[in-house]
C-alpha cells in the first residue's frame, strides 16, 4: 500500500504533529514502506503456526509465593486519613 503526500499530511494534522515542508517526501517513503511491509506479512499462511509467548521460547523464571514481609496495616491505617472496618476511604470521584 502506498501512500501519497496528502495522506500523509492529513495523518500528521490527525496526530498533531508538525512536519516540515522538506521532511514531507521522507515520510511518504518510510510510511510506505511500513505498510507494504504489513501486507507482505499479511499474506503469509500462517494456518497451523502455533502461536509464541515469546521468540526464544523460554519460561518465566517465577519466585515461591511465599510471604516475605510482615503485616503492617494497622501501622499503614493509622497514619491514613480515613478508615472503616480495615478499608481505605477515599472521596466520590464519580457520580
Amino acid at each position: 500500500m502506498s501512500l501519497d503526500r496528502s495522506e500523509v499530511e492529513n495523518i500528521a494534522m490527525l496526530a498533531r504533529l508538525k512536519i516540515e515542508e522538506q521532511d514531507v517526501p521522507h515520510y511518504v517513503d518510510a510510511l510506505s514502506s511500513i505498510l507494504d511491509l504489513v501486507d507482505e506479512m499479511q499474506a503469509i499462511d500462517t494456518q497451523g503456526v502455533t502461536p509464541l509467548a515469546n521468540p526464544l521460547d523460554s519460561v518465566q523464571r517465577l519466585r515461591a509465593d511465599e510471604v516475605t514481609e510482615d503485616n503492617q496495616r494497622e501501622h499503614f491505617q493509622s497514619i491514613a486519613p480515613a478508615t472503616d472496618a480495615g478499608l481505605y476511604l477515599v472521596p466520590k470521584v464519580i457520580e
